[in-house]
Formats: C-alpha cells, sequence, structure tokens
C-alpha cells in the first residue's frame, strides 16, 4: 500500500491519529510510515501558523509539499485543520520524527526543507517562523552550523559568505571544505527523494539545494587555489 494511502486510510479511521504519543499508545503500536506522515503534516501546519496566521500561500505551499494522489486531498485537508486545532504542540511531532529517524538525519533536513518551502510562501520569513524552524532543527538534533547551513540554502547567504552553505567555519582547510561538501552532497541528493516518491516540489527543491552546495564548494575551492599560489 502506498505511503498516501496509508495516511489516507487512517485518516479515515475511527481513531484520532493525533492522540497517540509515548506511552498513551495503545499496547503493540509501533510508529509506521502513517505515523510519520502524521507528524509530517502536523509540523507542517505548525509551520503555516507559526506567525499567528495561516495564509492562502502557505496553504498552497502546504499541498505542494505534501500532495496526495487524485481522491485523497480531502483526508489530507482533514488532517491538517485537525493539526492545528490539536493542543498538541510542535515539539510532539518533532521528537516523534526525531526518534524514528535518528539515524537518518537526511530524512529529517528534507523535511526542514519542506517546512522552509512553506514559511517562504507568503514571501517572507518572519522571526516567529525562524524560532519555529530553529526550535525543531534542535530536536531533530541539528547543531548551529547546520541549521545555518539548512536555512542558507533557503533564504540565501552573503555573496562573501560560502562557508555558511556547507556548514564549516571560515578558514577551513580544503579537506575540512570537502568532507563537508561530501556530506551535505550525500544528504540532500534529489535521487533519494525520488526513491521515496517524494512530489515534484519537494524534487525541485533538492534540485536547487544541490546546485546551491556545489556552486558553495567550487566558490570556496576556487578561493583557496587563489591564496595558495
Amino acid at each position: 500500500m502506498s505511503l498516501w494511502r496509508r495516511i489516507a486510510e487512517l485518516i479515515k479511521g475511527p481513531r484520532d491519529p493525533f492522540d497517540c504519543e509515548g506511552e498513551d499508545c495503545p499496547p503493540g503500536h509501533r510508529v509506521d510510515d502513517a505515523d510519520f506522515a502524521m507528524a509530517l503534516i502536523g509540523l507542517g501546519a505548525k509551520m503555516a501558523k507559526a506567525d499567528g496566521q495561516v495564509t492562502r500561500d502557505e496553504v498552497a505551499a502546504f499541498a505542494q509539499v505534501f500532495r496526495a494522489p487524485p481522491g485523497f486531498e480531502e483526508p489530507l485537508r482533514r488532517a491538517f485543520d485537525l493539526a492545528k486545532q490539536t493542543t498538541l504542540g510542535f515539539d510532539g511531532y518533532a521528537r516523534r520524527l526525531a526518534k524514528r529517524f535518528r539515524h537518518h538525519p537526511d530524512v529529517l533536513e528534507n523535511v526542514l526543507d519542506g517546512l522552509f518551502h512553506i514559511a517562504k510562501a507568503d514571501g517572507r520569513v518572519t522571526a516567529d517562523e525562524e524560532d519555529y524552524l530553529s526550535r525543531v532543527a534542535d530536536i531533530f538534533g541539528f547543531q548551529s552550523l547546520e541549521f545555518e547551513r539548512i536555512k542558507v540554502a533557503h533564504l540565501g547567504a552573503p555573496e562573501d559568505d560560502p562557508w555558511a552553505l556547507l556548514g564549516v567555519e571560515r578558514g577551513a582547510d580544503l579537506e575540512t571544505v570537502k568532507r563537508a561538501w561530501r556530506k551535505a552532497a550525500s544528504q540532500n541528493h534529489p535521487d533519494k527523494l525520488i526513491a521515496r516518491g517524494a512530489p515534484p516540489e519537494m524534487q525541485r527543491i533538492a534540485d536547487a539545494k544541490m546546485s546551491a552546495i556545489n556552486a558553495a564548494y567550487r566558490e570556496i575551492e576556487a578561493r583557496l587555489a587563489g591564496v595558495g599560489a
């Protein structure tokens, strides 16, 4: 059964898909793909509401990132609305995902990519939205330099700071930069998203991010070569 079909079946079921966490879960319950998707929807809904209001652009961006197949749009919309109304905070969703994918930081970074896409949808990222993203990243286990790298990949960095996009300190040697580039490239390769069946918008986000990562590496490489000449 496809991931989105499992989501839809969960949403249409008698149980509130957001009412189970930790010790409150029934015996034998495990965090499966449907729970993963419901946590994603919850985080996306909270992201859209992080600055106090949910705009049409943010709703449209959510639909691009969490695109359901034909016939499942209505269950997805209901799940989104439910996530906005529930008293469960975003940190519960984030912890659920962090636990499930603690050995797969690339998946968690993809989640942050989707949240940034929603945050940018209305043309700006507010301080409240950036704070939300930073707190989610912290729960996911990303250090400050790693979060800065992810942020500048979406919001841009000063032209004189390609290091930020690779998550390395200024002055790092070429070997350190190369390791950071390889790690970032591995975690953000679009083929991984394609293999997971991600919607086209997420694949486009990954393509743009990979281009920025590669450009930052080439820029630093050229600068270091100039220094050594």
